[in-house]
């Protein structure tokens, strides 16, 4: 078990390439089944985080290939952005 404070200080890296990509800011749950469907992740802290959401990505949970002690490691080659979300709309 772990609880939602541990998992939003850990580190999200892609081992596609290595790079960091934040940390977990909120979650997508299915309300039916109670299942995390995919992680929103930003490289803002503080303050410009409320303001800037651009730089938020969606990684869906099936894409998440280990979750370490410090680090969340997620395979993903083609991330899609809040951005690229409200574009589609």
């Amino acid at each position: 078990m772990m609880r939602i404070s541990e998992f939003q200080m850990k580190d999200v890296v892609n081992i596609a390439d290595g790079k960091k990509l934040g940390n977990l800011q909120d979650l997508e749950i299915d309300i039916k089944t109670g299942q995390i469907e995919s992680l929103f992740v930003s490289n803002y802290t503080g303050w410009k985080s409320m303001f800037q959401r651009d730089g938020e990505h969606v990684i869906p949970w099936g894409r998440i290939k280990k979750i370490g002690t410090d680090i969340i490691f997620v395979e993903e080659s083609n991330l899609r952005t809040i951005y690229d979300e409200v574009e589609k709309k």
